[in-house]
């Protein structure tokens, strides 16, 4: 992996976890929180629209969607479990 990747990896993972926490009303967790529940919600968005049989496509904007669907789908797995303890 280069440094280009990488660096878009990281862009795409801030993006996401700052739409996600914007989205679920938690005002974000910093840039580095965001990135990795962004970079966490890539993996989750992946793996449930595979589950589910969807196929959005390639591209910047399309990773950024998965990611942020998969980081909203973390954070509310995450309230869950604090209301829970």
């Amino acid at each position: 992996m280069d440094i280009t990747a990488l660096l878009i990896i990281l862009a795409i993972g801030a993006v996401a976890g700052w739409l996600a926490g914007l989205i679920m009303k938690g005002g974000g967790f910093g840039l580095i929180g965001d990135i990795i529940i962004g970079i966490v919600g890539a993996f989750v968005g992946g793996w449930l629209f595979g589950q589910l049989g969807i196929s959005i496509g390639t591209g910047l904007v399309n990773s950024i969607f998965t990611a942020t669907i998969g980081a909203i789908v973390l954070l509310f797995v995450i309230g869950l479990i604090k209301k829970i303890l």
